[in-house]
């Protein structure tokens, strides 16, 4: 596989392109243009684009299917050089805003939803990525690839905001190397400008590795998916539980470094009759005790031959009321895309079960 421009830096691809000013301007080819060859880069010479094309490849990532929900979620599977295939989503998070005379006073927000790995090695029983087991890592430059190909799809300018969570296919903080790299390459002053703060990792609770992450100082958030108040049932959720379990994770998200005006998000799947009661919830404000913690309730989003159910909304409800009647800042996550293939992996199968 060739590999892609997208893997470096900005000082790295000066290094590589000389004179430097053609690496800058490839740069904002690459970010701002969003060029899919290097055709397209029309104040590069000619001779210096045959030489990258004979040995780079811009963005190592094809769209092969796309579902658009009515809620304007947009789920995309994508293939790789190699042939493996990933998925990534694109969020409306907030609808444009306009006044009585049509001028937006506020745009709509979005967030893109990526992949770090093709499958995952954590093996959580209840998610469909993990049917599939682990097969790699995704270099730099096809995480980055994710963002550049839905911001170019959506037609969304470079400059606009945007926020990025990992939390699609694969474990983060076990592509670490990777995961660090990307983010830096996200936050390029001359390419798309993301900036940490617009950065979210959300891990299983690998809790060495929230540790080094926090060492890196990269200035992003995190996000913990506890699933659960007790190590018994988060072993069955989430088997590597026995290795980093739940006290652990909570050490180490006390060690890690946080803007002081932002909150630690500890998501929370609620299955139903497995998590969903007020007995879990009175242990779950006991948990995160000391901690400036924001919980973030989600519904089991069921697939094909899963043996978890969705939970009611009145259970959700009166969850998230416990914990905010007791101090803890709690929202419900929107559904997003439950009328298409919206839980991680989903897409994927179905098409592989198509082909098959």
């Amino acid at each position: 596989m060739k590999q892609s421009l997208l893997d470096f830096t900005l000082g790295e691809l000066q290094q590589e392109i000389k004179p430097s000013f053609r690496a800058k301007q490839i740069y904002g080819w690459l970010y701002h243009n969003y060029a899919q060859s290097f055709d397209e880069m029309k104040n590069i010479p000619k001779s210096l684009k045959d030489e990258l094309a004979e040995k780079f490849a811009l963005n190592p990532l094809k769209i092969i299917k796309k579902e658009l929900s009515s809620d304007g979620t947009i789920k995309y599977l994508f293939e790789l050089q190699d042939g493996k295939t990933i998925e990534a989503v694109w969020l409306k998070m907030k609808e444009e805003i306009t006044d009585e005379n049509g001028n937006v006073t506020q745009e709509a927000k979005y967030t893109i939803c990526v992949s770090t790995q093709v499958g995952c090695k954590v093996g959580c029983a209840f998610c469909l990525t993990a049917k599939g087991g682990f097969t790699r890592d995704l270099t730099a430059g096809e995480i980055v690839g994710q963002v550049v190909s839905l911001k170019k799809d959506n037609e969304h300018k470079h400059n606009r905001m945007i926020n990025i969570v990992y939390m699609g296919m694969g474990e983060p903080l076990d592509n670490l190397a990777n995961l660090a790299k990307a983010i830096e390459i996200f936050k390029e002053e001359e390419g798309l400008c993301i900036s940490g703060k617009r950065q979210t990792v959300s891990t299983s609770g690998l809790s060495n590795k929230i540790d080094r992450l926090g060492e890196m100082d990269l200035g992003v958030h995190i996000a913990i998916s506890l699933h659960a108040v007790d190590d018994e049932l988060r072993t069955e959720l989430i088997p590597m539980n026995k290795a980093h379990n739940i006290a652990s994770i909570i050490e180490a998200v006390k060690r890690f470094p946080i803007d002081t005006r932002k909150r630690v998000m500890f998501e929370y799947l609620v299955i139903k009759n497995k998590n969903d009661d007020i007995a879990s919830a009175k242990k779950l404000v006991k948990l995160l005790s000391g901690i400036k913690a924001k919980v973030n309730l989600i519904y089991f989003n069921p697939y094909p031959e899963t043996v978890y159910e969705r939970p009611k909304k009145a259970d959700m409800i009166a969850f998230q009321e416990y914990l905010i009647n007791h101090g803890l800042l709690c929202t419900i996550r929107d559904s997003k895309g439950i009328d298409i293939s919206a839980a991680c992996g989903q897409l994927k199968e179905k098409t592989e079960s198509e082909l098959k």
